[in-house]
Order: C-alpha cells, then sequence, then structure tokens
C-alpha cells in the first residue's frame, strides 16, 4: 500500500508539473502569435484556461496529500497529542465525506449535464464534460489518499 501510495505520489506530481509546463508553453504562444505574427491564436487561450482548471483542481489533492493546504492548527497544536490524533482523524474523515459527496458524486453529476445537452467550449469545441472530468478524479485522489491518512500511521510512511 504505501509502495502504491509513493508511485501515486510521483505520477500526480510530474503530471502536475507537465500541466504547468502546459500552461505556460501555451500562454507563450499566445503572446507570440499575437504580438509577433500580428494573428492571435484561437484556441491558446482556451487550453491555458481548462489546463489552469486541471492544475488547480489536481493540485488541491496533490496539496491535501503533502499536507501543504492552508490550515490553522494553532490551537491544534496546543492539545496533547491522543486528542491532536483524534482531530487529525476527524479532519480525515470530513475530507472523505466532501470529496466524495460533492467532488466525486457532484463531478459525475455535473458531468452528466454537459454531456446530455452536449456542452461544448466556445473555440475549441471540446464537450465541457472533459474539463468537468478534473473533479471526479481529483475527489477519488483525495478520497483516497484521506482513506491512507486514516489507516496508515505517518510514521510508516517515512
Amino acid at each position: 500500500m504505501i509502495s502504491l501510495l509513493a508511485g501515486l505520489d510521483k505520477a500526480l506530481s510530474r503530471l502536475l508539473v507537465m500541466l504547468v509546463a502546459a500552461i505556460v508553453i501555451c500562454v507563450c504562444w499566445q503572446v507570440l502569435s499575437r504580438y509577433v505574427t500580428q494573428t492571435p491564436s484561437a484556441y491558446s487561450e482556451e487550453i491555458a484556461r481548462f489546463l489552469l482548471i486541471w492544475l488547480g483542481i489536481l493540485g488541491s489533492a496533490y496539496a491535501y496529500r503533502t499536507g501543504a493546504h492552508l490550515g490553522l492548527d494553532l490551537l491544534v497544536n496546543q492539545l496533547p497529542k491522543l486528542l491532536r490524533r483524534r482531530i487529525e482523524m476527524l479532519v480525515h474523515i470530513l475530507v472523505l465525506t466532501f470529496s466524495l459527496a460533492v467532488m466525486v458524486v457532484g463531478g459525475i453529476c455535473l458531468m452528466a449535464l454537459a454531456i446530455d445537452p452536449g456542452q461544448y467550449s466556445s473555440a475549441m469545441e471540446v464537450n465541457m464534460a472533459w474539463v468537468y472530468a478534473a473533479l471526479p478524479i481529483s475527489g477519488s485522489l483525495m478520497a483516497f489518499y484521506a482513506l491512507a491518512a486514516l489507516f496508515i500511521p505517518v510514521e510508516e510512511e517515512q
């Protein structure tokens, strides 16, 4: 299980790096095509927007896994170790519940809404369900990471 987590962490971090690189390339192309060739690209702005959506949503799963999310732990750090661990478990349970109920189920419902009437992006004519797919994917990752945090002690992972 720990090796699966390590592999997933590595794959997700590489994917996030590739998304950032793709955004940089896309935006650079947009600037070059607009100011150098005087013919702005019709697709690069929309591609960059969709990549940014995927980056932000998948990045939230990675930030949760690495503990990089913003948190107010001033009070929690003052508590005894056992109570602090119970509060951390409660937080992981809340994250698990949120990620399954809102991100996975809600994301799938959002995808279904985009597929049924055929909601397409304006420039590239891409079905918006592909863009919305970031929600259930990231929610599944967050749920998996929350389960791992609940059942695998931090000491075992390191």
